[in-house]
């Protein structure tokens, strides 16, 4: 995106939203713009298409909190009427610079935006420090966000899933050059590869994107049929993710390299990939524990039992103690999720939680039973209320 691009584009206006919009806000209305304009579901609309990818831009901006600083600063500095969409700047203008004002004290890292900041690189564009030429940078593809849902027991053991989608990608005729197979683009003669041709206005010294070349630093003479000489193809595309054990719902996957293509043979952004999990009929989880109830009869918890429960890989017996009370927790230790860090790492405990299921009828040979165990239990002396209440 060009320092101008940058400037004049209404990023939340596109998104729909507020300047002061929180991270929730703009993500939801991301993701309903996302779903509606996505080509799959508007075929050969290329208005739909151009939109998605508008809407795609402001959101890689305003989801990254450091991006988003730096719009909203940048957007502010100028917002007095500094910057025109002629390219040149008026220091005496509303908002401007007094005579004595070094723009080097904000726009040359002393004190001011550093190397990393980003601002630095947008504003080295708009004001030519010292007379040095800075040669223009491919233009990085912007980031992709898409969703995935997997069974609980998938999420917790790992899987390999693969993700049907269409985004940007560089051209295949081209392999990404915007140039004829057989040619290669040309360096611009009027920015000698640079991107930006410079001039001065007073006291200042102004860069702009050349003309020629619109900033790319190079022509393309002979353009690839198939992608206009853009080095880019909306394509639909099939990519297998590995999903690691012990995602969490939620958690989001970086594939480094797989968002969306970048301009003429630039670096492609990256693919986010948030995963939400399914519940699971038996299990539930706790961090690295995996959780379950196990159902018991009064009898087997009175006079104890060994019991064959399942876990992730199969089942094991869990050794129910004599004088089990209801709703103690029996860990198996090393049966649950799978931590974060390899084979190595370990895993969490399974939780077993013992209830008693209590029988809703029975027969008569079962309920004689059950009257003469009261009566025993009372000559024993056993009061399950003594102490309870004050009683």
């Amino acid at each position: 995106m060009s320092q101008r691009e940058w400037i004049e584009k209404d990023f939340y206006k596109e998104l729909g939203v507020s300047s002061n919009a929180t991270q929730d806000e703009i993500k939801k209305a991301y993701r309903k713009l996302a779903r509606d304009l996505h080509p799959d579901a508007n075929p050969g609309d290329t208005k739909a298409e151009e939109r998605f990818k508008t809407v795609s831009e402001a959101h890689a901006v305003l989801s990254d909190p450091a991006k988003r600083k730096e719009y909203d600063e940048t957007r502010r500095l100028f917002a007095g009427g500094g910057y025109g969409r002629g390219g040149g700047f008026n220091p005496n203008a509303a908002g401007g610079f007094s005579q004595d004002f070094n723009i080097g004290d904000i726009f040359g890292g002393a004190g001011g935006a550093t190397a990393d900041s980003g601002l630095g690189d947008l504003f080295g564009g708009l004001f030519n420090r010292g007379g040095q030429r800075t040669t223009s940078r491919p233009r990085r593809g912007s980031d992709v966000e898409t969703e995935t849902t997997l069974g609980f027991r998938e999420a917790a053991q790992g899987v390999t899933v693969p993700l049907r989608m269409t985004s940007p990608s560089p051209c295949t005729t081209c392999h990404g050059s915007g140039a004829k197979p057989g040619t290669s683009p040309r360096v611009c003669p009027n920015c000698n590869g640079t991107g930006i041709i410079s001039r001065n206005q007073g006291a200042f010294g102004f860069s702009e994107p050349c003309d020629d070349c619109r900033g790319s630093g190079s022509i393309i003479d002979d353009p690839c049929v198939d992608c206009h000489g853009s080095g880019i193809q909306n394509r639909t595309r099939t990519i297998t993710v590995r999903i690691p054990p012990g995602v969490s719902d939620g958690q989001k996957i970086r594939l480094a390299g797989q968002g969306e293509a970048g301009l003429r043979g630039a670096p492609s952004g990256d693919l986010y990939v948030t995963v939400h999990v399914s519940q699971d009929k038996v299990f539930g989880r706790n961090g690295d524990d995996l959780t379950l109830v196990l159902p018991v009869s009064y009898s087997e918890l009175v006079l104890g039992t060994t019991v064959s429960v399942p876990t992730l890989e199969g089942r094991v017996g869990v050794k129910v103690p004599p004088g089990t009370v209801d709703g103690r927790i029996l860990r198996v230790r090393g049966r649950g999720v799978p931590k974060r860090g390899g084979a190595g790492a370990g895993a969490g405990d399974l939780l077993v939680t013992v209830k008693v299921a209590v029988p809703q009828k029975l027969d008569d040979e079962a309920t004689e039973a059950l009257k003469r165990y009261q009566e025993a239990e009372k000559t024993s002396g056993f009061d399950p209320r003594a102490g309870w209440a004050g009683s």
